[in-house]
C-alpha cells in the first residue's frame, strides 16, 4: 500500500470514530440534560485526545491530527454541557 492509501484508511477511520460523539452532543443539547453522562470519563478521554493530537503533529499525520482535533472539540462541548447543566 502507498502512504496515500494508508492515510485515506486513517481518514475514514477518523471520520467514523470522531462522528460517534455527535449523537451524544446533539442529545444533550436537544434535551438540555446531561444526566447519565460521566464527567470523569470525558475528562480522561479529552486528555487522551489532546495527547493523540500532539502525537499526530509529531508524526505529521493528517488523519490523527484531524480526528483528534474534532473529537476534542466535541468532547469539550460535552464537558461544557455537563458542567453547565448540573
Amino acid at each position: 500500500m502507498t502512504e496515500i492509501q494508508i492515510e485515506i484508511i486513517g481518514l475514514i477511520a477518523a471520520v467514523l470514530t470522531t462522528s460517534s460523539f455527535m449523537p451524544q452532543v446533539y442529545k444533550i443539547w436537544k434535551l438540555k440534560s446531561s444526566d447519565g453522562i460521566s464527567l470523569s470519563m470525558y475528562l480522561f478521554m479529552f486528555t487522551g485526545v489532546v495527547m493523540w493530537f500532539f502525537y499526530g503533529i509529531l508524526i505529521d499525520s493528517v488523519a490523527v491530527i484531524s480526528a483528534n482535533l474534532v473529537a476534542g472539540i466535541l468532547q469539550l462541548m460535552i464537558i461544557y454541557f455537563k458542567l453547565k447543566l448540573k
